[in-house]
């Protein structure tokens, strides 16, 4: 028995289905966190969404790795018998799902976590063409997400949108609503694992690494962007970071 058909479709969206790059973008830049499993389970997309919301900030170590059927964290959640109806590409949806945020973390997928808790209600919508089941779409409403301290979320907000400009923990300090920055400083470590400066230049290194994807810049201008030296300590940072040059991180990055 056919699960659906284009029968009956407009002839623009007919051929916007046909068409996967403009099915990409449709998904990429759909406000909603998208992720989308093969048959077997396995990640074969995830939007940009997603990766906002989860501060993943490479598809590629969720992309073709992660699989739901070998989760050992989401099977205690959903149990068996709700993975055997996705796998048979049965459509389903679970509310209030806690997302294990900190598993995410532990697998190596995020480097800090961007909330200590949400939920959110999950609906796995099954793609057939004819008989044969081709992904499943997953989308969902986030609903409750706690930050932890506000404070120190503020802080994090205010260098995320200040990175460009030199650090200023008394700066900092104050757009977190804290009277001075040592106060502020002991708090941010305890609940991030690292102090204001550090997650000022780990935000720093990753917007460099950003820079560097624009092959119409130079190294040294893919730097200068970001208000730093190419041959300077943020340049001996990135290869502590990432264990190449930039020169070498951009080639393997563009060659994928």
């Amino acid at each position: 028995m056919k699960k659906s058909n284009l029968v009956g479709l407009p002839e623009q969206y007919r051929a916007l289905i046909g068409s996967p790059g403009l099915m990409h973008q449709v998904f990429d830049t759909h406000p909603s966190p998208i992720q989308i499993f093969a048959p077997d389970g396995t990640t074969i997309f995830i939007n940009r969404a997603h990766m906002e919301l989860h501060n993943i900030k490479d598809a590629n170590l969720v992309v073709g790795k992660y699989n739901y059927n070998y989760d050992p964290v989401c099977l205690e959640i959903f149990g068996q018998d709700f993975f055997d109806g996705l796998l048979r590409g049965e459509a389903a949806s679970f509310p209030d799902f806690p997302t294990p945020i900190q598993d995410v973390k532990d697998r190596g997928v995020i480097e800090d976590k961007p909330y200590q808790a949400l939920t959110m209600d999950l609906f796995f919508q099954p793609i057939w063409d004819g008989d044969t089941y081709v992904c499943m779409i997953m989308h969902y409403n986030v609903k409750n997400r706690y930050e932890g301290r506000a404070d120190v979320g503020r802080a994090k907000a205010y260098i995320r949108e200040h990175w460009r400009e030199k650090f200023d923990l008394d700066a900092i300090a104050k757009a977190a609503g804290r009277t001075g920055g040592r106060q502020l400083h002991r708090m941010f470590k305890e609940v991030t694992g690292l102090t204001p400066f550090e997650y000022y230049r780990k935000v720093k290194l990753e917007k460099i690494q950003e820079k560097l994807m624009d092959s119409s810049l130079s190294v040294a201008e893919a730097f200068a962007a970001c208000g730093v030296d190419s041959h300077g300590v943020y340049f001996r940072l990135f290869k502590e970071k990432t264990g190449m040059s930039p020169n070498e991180f951009r080639k393997g990055k563009l060659k994928n």
